[in-house]
């Protein structure tokens, strides 16, 4: 098995050990499901942030996508591009993490970015979980308005329900490291 298997096949046993729950649950699109994802609890773990660092970079490569920049809307991509940053630190690839605020902060700069984005910085968008696509959506536009150039968008989990086509369309090329059918759900 290679290690880039190794690490897909510990995501997965770390996503059904600690993310998903089943059950009846109200998602944040509106849409019920009988299974929720809780992303955070494995991307918030030291183990899952070495997991998903190597995975991400690995995907990075995959894709031919070499951004200055990673990062997605607070607090689901947060632990991502911290994870894929530090991951490309540790093999000597620059890379910084940034962080797109729900709304502008109302004192100080006032910005809606944090880290150091600047305009015309090549980013890729993460996401913990994609189900409508939503919140990438809402970190492309902030980004764009703000003049970076998005290269694609990268999940940790794709739930398989509309939201990578709907991001495709919109002329976001879009990768995950899992599928909701990859992990026996949906």
């Amino acid at each position: 098995m290679s290690d880039s298997a190794g690490l897909r096949q510990r995501l997965r046993e770390m996503l059904l050990e600690r993310s998903v729950r089943r059950g009846d649950f109200l998602l944040a699109s509106g849409r019920r499901s009988s299974f929720y994802i809780d992303a955070r609890q494995t991307t918030m773990s030291g183990e899952g942030l070495v997991v998903i660092g190597a995975l991400g970079l690995e995907r990075l490569a995959a894709r031919g996508w070499q951004p200055q920049l990673i990062g997605g809307l607070t607090l689901g991509a947060d632990p991502v591009a911290y994870a894929i940053a530090a991951a490309a630190h540790a093999r000597g690839t620059p890379l910084d993490a940034f962080t797109v605020r729900k709304q502008p902060k109302d004192h100080g700069t006032e910005k809606r970015i944090e880290g150091r984005f600047a305009p015309g910085a090549s980013v890729v968008v993460v996401e913990d979980v994609i189900t409508t696509g939503r919140s990438a959506q809402e970190a492309t536009r902030v980004v764009a308005a703000e003049g970076g150039r998005v290269l694609g968008i990268l999940a940790v989990v794709d739930r398989d329900e509309g939201g990578r086509a709907t991001l495709e369309r919109a002329g976001y090329p879009v990768d995950a490291l899992i599928t909701a059918r990859e992990l026996g759900l949906g």
